[in-house]
């Protein structure tokens, strides 16, 4: 068996924010601040719940499946041909937290979802900062 064939790619965007971990795990977790800034979701803090994030161009299923409250998110993201994995972590930092997105599971005949993911994310986590800026 051919190894390479098996290799995959990861997306790592990590960010210093200077918001609490309290105000970043709400933003990533409650449907409505998730619709401001990612996509409209029917997302759920739930181990095990399917959901679906949807956009002009179309949609991705999802499930959840690890949380930590206020520490570690992750979920699949996929659709027929894409199966990865994103997870979110947040350590909390003086002056706020370290956020790291990393999502996992691109395979190498994927370079159009690698490549988009690639450009996609940082400006996925431009517009959480500005929701963050606006939440309470």
């Amino acid at each position: 068996m051919n190894d390479t064939a098996t290799q995959t790619r990861s997306v790592l965007v990590e960010r210093d924010i200077a918001h609490p971990p309290e105000r970043i795990w709400r933003a990533l977790t409650q449907p409505h601040l998730i619709a401001e800034w990612l996509m409209k979701t029917d997302f759920a803090p739930v181990i095990g719940h399917r959901f679906g994030f949807s956009a002009d161009w179309g949609s991705v299923s999802c499930e959840v499946l690890a949380i930590e409250p206020g520490t570690t998110l992750s979920y699949s993201w996929g659709d027929h041909d894409l199966k990865s994995i994103v997870t979110w972590t947040l350590l909390p930092i003086a002056g706020g937290t370290r956020l790291r997105m990393e999502q996992t599971g691109f395979r190498p005949d994927q370079p159009n979802y690698y490549h988009g993911a690639r450009a996609g994310w940082p400006r996925f986590l431009n517009a959480l900062e500005q929701v963050l800026a606006r939440i309470d």
